[in-house]
């Protein structure tokens, strides 16, 4: 049964890890290893480096966050912050999401229909 929690538990974040991403970004601004760190830590799924800054990297291009490097503590660290345009990403995932998530909760009969030939 752990096996299918795991399993069922990675797919889901994985399939949000961009709004995940974003979620974390409207707490504070982070860097990337914060971001991996905090993933794993709440949700016990770990996404590397290689699937994280990628993701970060289209996320920032579509102007959802923007980011900048700071060199305090002698090295050199990209620090991610949300924009304007990914808090009303935040918004519209959140009402999808509620709206998906009720869909799911009253399905009926009625939308398990045979498709007409």
């Amino acid at each position: 049964m752990a096996d299918l929690e795991n399993e069922v538990q990675t797919k889901l974040t994985k399939g949000l890890l961009d709004y995940i991403l974003v979620r974390y970004l409207n707490v504070r601004p982070m860097h990337g290893y914060e971001l991996i760190f905090n993933i794993r830590k709440t949700f016990g799924v770990y996404f590397g480096p290689s699937i994280v800054y990628p993701l970060l990297a289209t996320i920032e291009k579509r102007g959802y966050i923007s980011s900048c490097w700071n060199m305090e503590n002698g090295r050199p660290r990209k620090i991610y912050t949300l924009t304007p345009e990914g808090h009303n990403l935040i918004a519209l995932s959140e009402n999808k999401l509620d709206a998906f998530i009720q869909k799911l909760n009253t399905l009926s009969e009625e939308d398990c229909q045979s498709p007409q030939e």
